[in-house]
């Protein structure tokens, strides 16, 4: 019986074969993959809104989130999980290992409500009261991270059905304090890169999202690069002299001295940097002087936070900050201290990382609603995550349709409202992210 043997062309011929076979079977099986995720995500949407409302209801502060973890870790171990607990006081991590070798990729959510009394009339309105800073306080999900923690089960339920067919890892981090651990405690993505998250679990990238109430929903923004803003926070104290309100003169006004400032904190953006590279905000949110209205006090204090999207601005910032406030302090015959805390940094989306997103991004919601997003100049302690690995952060449309943006009830108020039906887009985005990740490695 004659036997083949083919020569060292044909060889290299089927070896290029071969090679194309491995690279297309993956991508082959990239379309069948993501009609099961969209077959799921159809038939668990209204779980994902029943695990919304609930969290809304039961919205619990930073550092506080033992339901909500508790909830979140049960429903991990039913998937068949490796499910972490008590990571940074209470949160949550849940491992997905494919059934193939591939990458390590991170999924991040934050489960912190905010000290808001809720205005919005729903059916599950929140009315829990509880303890901040030594007050009885209103507490609601005004940011949608109850949105988001629903949407990530979601998502781990979807990828945990398709477990054979992942090559690679899926690391649920669900986080707590994203707001900011109360007082003097440490909490947040700090805490657990600071714990070892991200040491122990060998991730390479993690993507996460935040619901966006002043975007339609069906629509994504992101944006490469400083997506949103460095916030650090500035504690100032006035030194004067007290004097009867009758007779001013006779003492050191530290609440005029500090009016005096705050009006010079504004000229720093307004005239002192160079705006057209990058925006900037300092605001002054507190200030606190005196116990009666014809005694000048002897001392007045303020806080307030400073954004910025630039390192080289945000330093500059700082220093042109502890010049204005002592030299008018100065001036005035008092004297000032200035001290500055940086809470987080800014959100950086790795530029790489950001373009091979967007095709996926693109996909789950169609091209027409994925689109380029200006700097913000709020901010995220995700940034913390992005200093360490590569990350990508998007915004997800919250806002109802055919709504004004401009109108739109924005996040950490009373009237916040989202669209829960901007949910679903968020769970495919992510598993499509996955998939692909998955797939290009």
């Amino acid at each position: 019986m004659a036997t083949f043997a083919p020569n060292k062309l044909g060889m290299k011929r089927l070896s290029i074969l071969f090679l194309n076979f491995l690279i297309l079977v993956p991508l082959l099986a990239q379309p069948t993959l993501k009609r099961q995720v969209d077959q799921l995500a159809d038939g668990l949407e209204s779980k994902i809104v029943a695990w919304r409302r609930d969290f809304h209801q039961n919205p619990e502060l930073s550092n506080r989130e033992f339901k909500t973890a508790e909830k979140v870790a049960s429903h991990l171990r039913s998937l068949g999980m490796e499910v972490r607990t008590g990571i940074a006081k209470t949160g949550v991590v849940g491992i997905l290992k494919g059934g193939k070798p591939g990458p390590v990729i991170g999924l991040r959510a934050d489960m912190d409500a905010l000290p808001v009394t809720e205005r919005v009339n729903l059916p599950f309105k929140s009315n829990v009261i509880s303890e901040y800073n030594g007050e009885q306080v209103g507490v609601m999900h005004a940011c949608g991270h109850d949105m988001h923690v629903a949407i990530m089960m979601g998502v781990a339920e979807i990828l945990s059905k398709m477990k054979a067919e992942l090559a690679g890892t899926v690391v649920f981090v669900f986080q707590p304090a994203e707001e900011g651990p109360p007082g003097d405690e440490e909490g947040g993505a700090p805490l657990m890169i600071k714990e070892g998250l991200l040491r122990d679990t060998k991730m390479e990238v993690m993507f996460g999202l935040h619901i966006d109430s002043q975007t339609e929903v069906g629509k994504i923004r992101y944006r490469p690069g400083g997506a949103m803003a460095a916030s650090d926070w500035f504690y100032i104290t006035v030194h004067g002299k007290q004097a009867h309100g009758s007779a001013p003169w006779s003492g050191i006004d530290p609440i005029v001295v500090s009016a005096e400032i705050i009006q010079g904190l504004q000229t720093i953006v307004s005239r002192q940097v160079d705006l057209t590279e990058f925006p900037a905000v300092i605001t002054v949110g507190k200030i606190t002087s005196g116990v009666r209205a014809n005694i000048i006090p002897e001392l007045a204090e303020m806080v307030g936070t400073i954004r910025t999207l630039d390192t080289a601005m945000q330093r500059l910032i700082h220093q042109k900050i502890e010049l204005t406030v002592t030299k008018i302090a100065e001036s005035a015959g008092a004297t000032a201290e200035v001290r500055i805390d940086n809470k987080t940094p800014v959100t950086y989306n790795d530029p790489s990382l950001t373009a091979g997103a967007l095709p996926s991004l693109q996909e789950a919601a169609g091209a027409v609603n994925v689109s380029e997003n200006k700097a913000r100049t709020g901010a995220e302690d995700f940034g913390f995550f992005a200093q360490k690995i590569p990350c990508f952060y998007f915004f997800l449309g919250g806002m109802p349709k055919g709504g004004d943006e401009k109108k739109a009830p924005s996040h950490h108020t009373p009237d916040f409202y989202v669209d829960e039906s901007g949910m679903k887009l968020g769970v495919r985005s992510f598993c499509y992210l996955v998939l692909d990740y998955f797939a290009k490695q």
